[in-house]
């Protein structure tokens, strides 16, 4: 039979027993209450960065542009190569600087405009085809060494048909005072012997047989000529232009340099050269 102190010690044991559950009890709900909270804080901060995300822009980002073709280089301007060079003893026939370019553009046209007694001669003057020509001409145009010049030549022969100018002279020996580099003609149709054909409508640069040795002269095809391919081909005549020529051509040369080669019978006066 249980005394009285068993009975104590007994419920002594219930008594801590109880407490041990208690407290563990106590250990599992104070867990649970701290996971409870730290998702609790979780899912707010979520929500803070979604909205402050989200809530600036719903778009979506755009992805970033793949890079595009790296762009090619600016092709430069390709350029002739010019050599002016004076000539002591062949003075100018009227005071004219020098040109002191040794590059010129081959892009682009110059449209120029030779007034004559006898009409206007409209040229579209080419850099493509004789860059320094083009250069020479307007800087003798611009200093007025064409203005008050006769065009001293006029050929009217089966393969040679031209007004020939640029000597203010008016004997076919008088130039600028220096000599231009010869820029020889491409792309024209050949013709016998080496020869090619300038067609109508061609301006082109005078010169004697020795090279480099243009100057101021010039000549204006009014009909298909045969000729080396020696000569600079630097513009063409425009329409109202051919006409005034056609109406030169008509009247002949005075033959002084042999038959259908002289001065043109109708004479032919230039006022004035404008380009640009």
């Amino acid at each position: 039979m249980a005394t009285n102190q068993m009975r104590r010690d007994a419920a002594k044991r219930k008594l801590a027993n109880q407490q041990q559950r208690r407290a563990a009890r106590a250990k599992r709900r104070q867990r649970i209450a701290i996971i409870t909270s730290v998702a609790v804080v979780v899912v707010v901060v979520v929500g803070v960065v979604l909205l402050s995300t989200v809530g600036r822009d719903s778009a979506p980002s755009p992805a970033a542009a793949p890079p595009g073709p790296t762009p090619a280089p600016a092709t430069p301007a390709a350029l002739g190569h010019c050599a002016f060079t004076p000539t002591p003893q062949d003075p100018a026939a009227k005071p004219v600087p020098v040109p002191t370019l040794t590059e010129a553009s081959t892009n682009g046209t110059v449209p120029a405009t030779i007034q004559t007694d006898k009409g206007a001669i409209p040229l579209t003057l080419d850099r493509a085809t004789g860059p320094c020509a083009v250069e020479n001409f307007m800087s003798l145009a611009k200093a007025g060494f064409y203005n008050n010049t006769p065009c001293h030549r006029l050929t009217t022969t089966e393969g040679l048909k031209v007004l020939q100018c640029g000597d203010p002279t008016g004997t076919g020996s008088g130039g600028p005072g220096y000599t231009i580099n010869d820029e020889p003609p491409t792309g024209l149709a050949p013709a016998a012997n080496g020869s090619v054909v300038y067609p109508r409508g061609t301006v082109a640069m005078a010169k004697t047989s020795a090279p480099n040795s243009g100057g101021s002269q010039f000549f204006l095809v009014y009909a298909d000529s045969t000729l080396p391919p020696d000569y600079t081909v630097f513009g063409t005549i425009g329409a109202p232009g051919l006409a005034t020529l056609d109406n030169v051509a008509k009247a002949g040369s005075d033959n002084s340099n042999g038959t259908g080669d002289g001065k043109p019978v109708t004479p032919v006066q230039i006022q004035t050269v404008t380009v640009g």
